[in-house]
């Protein structure tokens, strides 16, 4: 190969044309340190917060799926499926204690809610059943399968193994990548609410309905047995239609009254005397007229009657709140926040919080992060009963919240499972928000969540995160809406990360003519869209376009920034890259090989556009022959690299495998092959021995071990 692209396949990690991973603030990494079975991507327990003490009429469901993990049987896929509400993940959580507990198992739980949660969920069982970091790290970043790594080690498990996927919901989800499959080592339970047979080929499907009269009774008298006769219990069991979730929120309502309490006779006649609660149960079937559903509106609605005779408005206000959320584990630390102000008073958080867990309103989960979790079906209940006035105030409260808990400048750092906990309740409120306002704020929050996502190296959530969330702002704001744009050009970035060059180019090339047209071409989110399409454009092979497209954006970053800024810094920095040796020293009258030095007076040394420009610039100094310069830089860029990122990050390969070049270019040819060896050797553990960059590498080792000459571009 010859030109100025020339030799970055292999030395510019994540793409062959390497000035892809020169994009200075988007070096990520994963700390080796991390333990990856603690955390909020834990598997080990159910995000389940208090398991119903006596599970009433699933005997004959759970000896069926008792008897195959009883007798050592393997291979069998459940499906339990039944309306919101009906008990399904009681019935799951009981076999899993029973599998672990009695049986030996080892049990899995894994939310299947969503795709970031699904796939987060999935590779810390691969974590738990020994992924190395490397491995972790490469399907986060889309470098290999995610669900191939996945079953990999769960085919290869030591231990016989239950894997729960919980609220599958959406069923396509576990479709792409193949999710769902059969082991010789382990059985797989999923909950759902969508029941058709073509969802689940090959499985055994478990109804899970409503409750018997009599059964339906016991749950009542279970929870509140001071309250009313059996004859009482029963016929407030059938006022509402026997489903479990309802009579869970009937008898936390009856057992908590102390001061005044309700009989059941009471209770029954308050319901019959209350208003009927519209709801939509999302992701099931229609609702008929006697569905049972219906009836958790009138159970709620009494318990915050309660509240309000009792002085404690603010659970109400909580309830309404969390509405606003998605129907998965919000962390509590969204909560501990001042910025609750508008709903209610912050010091009041705790009280409230603490009357919904007592009404079974919501209930506490550890999913290695504290979590308040509440039921979807309560929740679109809730949602859909708010008064139209006060949805304002929630939805503006709701994005401030989650906006803190986002960082406000995301960079490179470690694997961070919180953020993955926030993906739903980002794109939840997209959903609820009507106020154009209000849904931008809420999708720049998304946007920016996407950013850290991306930063972290979890390239396939943050593409996810991104285009959905611009989806659903384009509703409510229109496809040329700056915070539209700037969520597809987000997108469009991490279809770049991933490699998906003919997808990012034209999406880029849309966003970037927008704004341009819209803002001017020296807009910031324009040149931010300009600096990732000349990535894409380079690693397409049209070098000429991205050089001019390149040296466009570090002008337009220069007038509008700042000659200091960070990001005109970056762009700058990329030029070392995609220039050819002899361009690079004329660049800027020659001053374009000082730029890491600049960067480390302006910004640190340990700054991460400091750290690339350095990497940039012993590409360059190499390209020229200067091997000397270009061995110290790299000596201290790749244990930077490996300090902050972690020594099986991409970027810190790539750097190791151009000091393997510079070493032996200056006469220690034995040591340059002991690095390269080391490449190949993580390579093919996190990537595997097919992948091109695996083969990239070995052939480059090749050349070390033959004496074969390795000059500069080859």
């Amino acid at each position: 190969m010859t030109g100025a692209m020339d030799g970055r396949a292999e030395d510019r990690g994540r793409v062959f044309q390497a000035s892809g991973d020169q994009h200075i603030s988007e070096h990520h990494h994963y700390g080796a340190e991390a333990d990856p079975a603690g955390g909020p991507d834990s598997v080990r327990r159910p995000a389940v917060g208090r398991p119903p003490v006596v599970l009433r009429d699933r005997a004959d469901v759970l000896e069926r799926l008792r008897a195959g993990v009883r007798a050592g049987r393997c291979g069998e896929v459940y499906v339990l499926y039944g309306m919101g509400g009906c008990g399904k993940t009681a019935v799951a959580y009981t076999f899993f204690q029973f599998a672990v507990d009695a049986c030996g198992r080892v049990g899995l739980w894994v939310s299947a809610s969503d795709r970031a949660s699904l796939r987060a969920g999935m590779l810390a069982v691969a974590a738990d059943r020994g992924a190395a970091d490397g491995e972790l790290l490469a399907a986060r970043n889309g470098l290999r399968a995610a669900a191939d790594l996945v079953w990999q080690y769960l085919d290869r498990s030591a231990e016989p193994w239950l894997l729960v996927l919980d609220n599958a919901d959406q069923p396509e989800i576990l479709g792409d990548g193949s999710w769902l499959r059969t082991s010789a080592r382990g059985t797989v339970v999923v909950t759902t609410r969508r029941s058709a047979a073509h969802w689940w080929p090959g499985a055994e499907l478990q109804h899970i309905g409503v409750l018997p009269g009599a059964d339906a009774a016991r749950v009542l008298r279970d929870l509140a047995p001071h309250s009313g006769t059996e004859e009482e219990a029963a016929q407030i069991a059938e006022r509402l239609g026997r489903l479990p979730l309802a009579l869970t929120l009937a008898g936390g309502f009856l057992s908590q009254q102390v001061l005044d309490p309700w009989t059941m006779e009471t209770y029954g006649r308050r319901l019959d005397e209350g208003e009927r609660v519209e709801l939509i149960d999302q992701g099931a079937d229609a609702l008929s007229r006697k569905d049972p559903r219906h009836l958790v509106g009138l159970t709620w609605q009494l318990t915050l009657d309660a509240f309000e005779a009792r002085g404690l408005p603010e659970a109400t206000a909580l309830l309404r709140l969390l509405a606003r959320f998605a129907p998965e584990p919000l962390p509590l630390s969204l909560l501990n926040r001042a910025d609750l102000d508008a709903v209610l008073p912050p010091a009041r958080c705790e009280t409230a919080l603490r009357a919904l867990l007592d009404q079974s309103l919501t209930e506490l989960v550890d999913v290695g992060a504290r979590c308040v979790h509440s039921h979807g079906v309560l929740l679109d209940s809730v949602a859909a009963a708010t008064p139209a006035g006060t949805a304002p105030v929630l939805d503006s409260t709701a994005v401030r919240l989650l906006d803190v808990a986002v960082p406000e400048r995301p960079d490179a750092g470690p694997h961070d499972p919180l953020l993955r906990l926030l993906v739903p309740h980002a794109l939840a409120l997209l959903r609820r928000i009507g106020a154009p306002a209000t849904a931008a704020d809420a999708l720049e929050v998304a946007t920016r969540l996407a950013v850290a996502l991306h930063r972290t190296g979890d390239y396939l959530s943050a593409w996810e995160t991104a285009r959905t969330a611009a989806d659903l702002g384009e509703r409510r704001l229109g496809a040329e809406h700056r915070a539209v744009l700037a969520a597809r050009s987000r997108a469009g970035r991490a279809l770049f990360r991933l490699g998906r060059y003919p997808e990012a180019e034209p999406l880029l090339t849309e966003v970037r003519t927008a704004q341009d047209r819209l803002f001017g071409a020296d807009d910031p989110d324009t040149l931010d869209s300009a600096h990732g399409l000349q990535l894409v454009l380079g690693n397409l092979r049209r070098r000429d376009e991205a050089l001019a497209l390149l040296r466009a954006t570090v002008a337009g970053r220069r007038r509008t920034l700042g000659a200091a800024h960070p990001l005109t810094l970056r762009s700058r920095s990329s030029l070392l890259v995609l220039l050819s040796a002899a361009e690079v020293t004329v660049e800027e009258g020659g001053a374009l090989l000082d730029l890491p030095d600049a960067c480390d007076r302006l910004l640190g040394p340990d700054h991460t556009v400091t750290l690339g420009a350095r990497h940039n610039r012993a590409w360059a100094l190499y390209q020229l022959g200067r091997f000397a310069a270009a061995d110290a830089e790299l000596r201290l860029v790749t244990e930077a690299y490996r300090r902050r990122f972690g020594p099986d990050y991409p970027i810190a390969l790539s750097a190791q495998q151009l000091l393997a070049r510079t070493r032996s270019a200056l006469g220690h040819p034995d040591e340059g092959t002991a690095l390269m060896a080391d490449v190949v050797t993580r390579r093919e553990r996190g990537l595997g021995p097919g992948h091109p960059f695996t083969l990239a590498s070995r052939e480059l080792l090749s050349t070390f071990t033959s004496g074969q000459p390795h000059p500069p571009g080859a």
